[in-house]
């Protein structure tokens, strides 16, 4: 009876104490709280990664908008006016004084085919390459001449701008020490930027503007870089040190690219040359024989045709040995 008794009580201590050990346990241990916090970090991490991924989806967004605004401003811009060219050239030249010289040294060439007597269609040849080719082509040296100082000196500008903004500088700060201390062009070009947003223009839309002054890709990267982070933010110093990887990488591409079409301008340029070099030759030594091209009518239709012949070809082959990248 006493046995039974005892199991009794020894099987309502262990019912109780499970009971106990079920229900009480966690709540003085704090089980049930650590529960109840797993269970709200793990309810609140699909709301994070919403938030996250709608923000980086915003900011996707507004990088497309931007590329897509500054496409169609290019689009819009294939038509240079002559007062942008003679700015990109580094003149400052309005359009009627170029035109004006360029009146002038076609009527020079005019007159001084008419005295040496190369007969009225030849000076009109003459007058017409001189007055229209020969500047225009001047201004297009000037401008790669220009465009070739501007990139040599854009990747360390870039970087003065990174180390400026990784030591502190606001980058309009930055922009100011490169426009301080670079060599022309980008002296100039960036000076243009400062007085472009002093007047009330955002920093990123003046950046993006120097395209229009400095028709190059590079150019044009570095304002899209600049805008982009105005308008969506993001770590600068990484972009524009991005930036700066990306210009020399392409001028190593280029200047490897020159190298291996060196033989093939050599070759346009001999075979260019040689018609020239053979009637001068002829001319010296027999100059009643060749004189006939400028002298005789048949002869003049001849040398125009050949010039222009001759012109087709060196374009064509110019094109060939040329490399877009």
């Amino acid at each position: 009876m006493k046995i039974q008794v005892l199991a009794l009580a020894f099987l309502a201590t262990a019912a109780v104490g499970g009971i106990a050990w079920v229900f009480i346990y966690p709540l003085l241990s704090g089980e049930r709280k650590a529960e109840s916090r797993r269970a709200s970090v793990a309810r609140a991490e699909p709301t994070a990664a919403r938030q996250a991924e709608k923000t980086q989806r915003s900011r996707r967004e507004q990088v497309e908008g931007t590329l897509k605004d500054l496409e169609a401003r290019r689009q819009k811009e294939k038509s240079v006016p002559l007062s942008v060219r003679l700015a990109q050239a580094g003149l400052d030249w309005t359009p009627q004084k170029f035109w004006i010289a360029s009146g002038v040294l076609a009527g020079a060439c005019f007159l001084l085919a008419m005295l040496v007597g190369g007969g009225l269609l030849g000076a009109a040849g003459l007058a017409f390459a001189a007055g229209f080719g020969l500047p225009r082509w001047t201004l297009g040296f000037l401008k790669k001449r220009r465009e070739a100082k501007f990139l040599k000196a854009l990747p360390d500008a870039v970087d003065v701008i990174v180390r400026g903004i990784k030591a502190g500088l606001p980058l309009f700060e930055s922009i100011k020490v490169v426009a301080a201390d670079s060599p022309e062009p980008l002296r100039s070009e960036f000076l243009a930027i400062i007085e472009t947003q002093a007047i009330g223009m955002p920093l990123g839309e003046a950046c993006a503007r120097l395209y229009d002054r400095m028709p190059l890709p590079e150019a044009n990267f570095f304002g899209i870089v600049v805008s982009i982070q105005q308008k969506s933010g993001g770590n600068l110093s990484e972009a524009l040190g991005n930036l700066s990887k990306v210009l020399r990488d392409r001028k190593k591409m280029k200047e490897k690219i020159q190298a291996m079409s060196m033989e093939a301008k050599a070759s346009a340029g001999i075979i260019g040359s040689l018609p020239p070099i053979v009637m001068l030759l002829v001319y010296l030594s027999t100059p009643q024989y060749i004189s006939l091209l400028w002298t005789h009518p048949t002869g003049q239709l001849m040398l125009v045709g050949c010039v222009i012949w001759m012109s087709i070809g060196v374009m064509v082959m110019k094109k060939m040995i040329n490399f877009d990248f």
